[in-house]
Formats: structure tokens, sequence, C-alpha cells
């Protein structure tokens, strides 16, 4: 159980903590459904980034193998001097989205052939290897992507659930306790003034009383 804060019993002081008490109901509905939106959108992208590492771990092993052939057929210096100068250029472009004000950064890439590398050295499994290679280079940092935005919303999340929980277990019930506690103290000087009234009072009458008679 929350205790509650502590804090002179004030008129001043309750006015504050019910402006506080709203004010931690009113962001704890915000942020859980900034919660929900957030796991909404992990569970999309954990089944698009399923999707995208069961194709690639389908077909990478093919290409994976197309280079240990070009590796038997020829000698190991041609193949890794043939892969050095037939090394494609990348360029990528980087842009960004907002997801429930997190950003999650976007890549593109775009694939130029590298320069020509002597056929006669190389063997001729070795140009359908890099070839296929080259097509894999934008899947490979789709892959990427899609797990560093992965990791963000995790993080993203795990911040988030702490502080609804924060919020509804622990700041919204010390707030009511407190003002429950406050009001109580406030009714009960109160009553203790409209006590104190009426015995004064009945001094009064009394003395009038005894002032006729």
């Amino acid at each position: 159980m929350a205790e509650r804060l502590q804090v002179n019993p004030t008129r001043m002081q309750l006015m504050q903590l019910k402006k506080r008490l709203s004010v931690a109901v009113h962001g704890h509905s915000l942020l859980k459904d900034k919660l929900e939106g957030l796991m909404a959108e992990f569970m999309e992208l954990i089944d698009e980034y399923k999707a995208k590492r069961k194709e690639f771990d389908r077909e990478y092993p093919e290409v994976a193998r197309l280079f240990v052939l070009a590796g038997i057929a020829g000698t190991r210096e041609a193949v890794e001097d043939a892969i050095s100068q037939g090394r494609p250029e990348l360029t990528v472009t980087e842009t960004s989205s907002n997801v429930l004000s997190l950003r999650i950064p976007h890549f593109e890439v775009e694939v130029r052939p590298g320069g020509g590398y002597s056929l006669f050295d190389a063997p001729v499994e070795l140009d359908e290897a890099v070839g296929r290679m080259a097509g894999f280079l934008p899947e490979i940092l789709a892959i990427a992507e899609k797990e560093h935005a992965l990791w963000l919303l995790m993080k993203e999340i795990e911040s988030t659930r702490r502080r609804v929980n924060a919020l509804e277990y622990i700041m919204i019930p010390r707030f009511r306790r407190t003002v429950k506690y406050i009001q109580s103290k406030l009714d009960e000087n109160e009553r203790s003034n409209i006590t104190r009234l009426m015995k004064i009072k009945d001094m009064r009458l009394e003395e009038e009383r005894s002032q006729r008679a």
C-alpha cells in the first residue's frame, strides 16, 4: 500500500494535490494509450522482421555455396583479388519516421557495380556469386534496420511501462491517500470548530440567563 505524502493538512495543499492528482490520472491514461500503440507497432514490426529473416536464411546458403565453389575452382588469392576489385559501391540514405514520439531511422541503399576483374584469373562461378551478393546487400541492411527499430521500440516500451506502473501503483494511490487524509483532517477541524462555537454560544446564553436572574 502506497504511503501518503508528508504535508501539512491545509486547504491550499488540498487544492494543489487535487490538481496534481488530476494531472497524474490524465498522464496515466495517455501513457497507457501510448504503451498499447507501441506494443501494436512492435508486434507488426516483428512479423515483418521474421518474414525478412526467413527469406534471407532460405536464400543466403545458396550464395555462400557459390563462393565456396568459386574458391574450389580457383586459387584463394585469385578469388580474394577478384572480390576486392569487383567490390560494389554503396550509397546509403537515411530518413526517419515518428512512431508515437519515437524516432525510427530508415535506410535506403543504392548499389552500383564496382570495377571489373580479370576473368582469366577468377573462376566463372565467382561472377554469379558476386552478383547474388550485391543483390543481398539491401536485404542485409533492411534486416539490420528492423532489428534496430525493434530494439528502440523495446527500450521505449520498457520505459513507458515503468512510468505507467509508477503512476498506477505509487503516485496516484499516494496522492489519493494524501487527499483523503487532508480532507479528513479539515473535516475534523471543522467539526471541532463547530463544537467549540456551540459551546461558546451555550456559555453566552447561560451567562445572559444568569444576568437576567
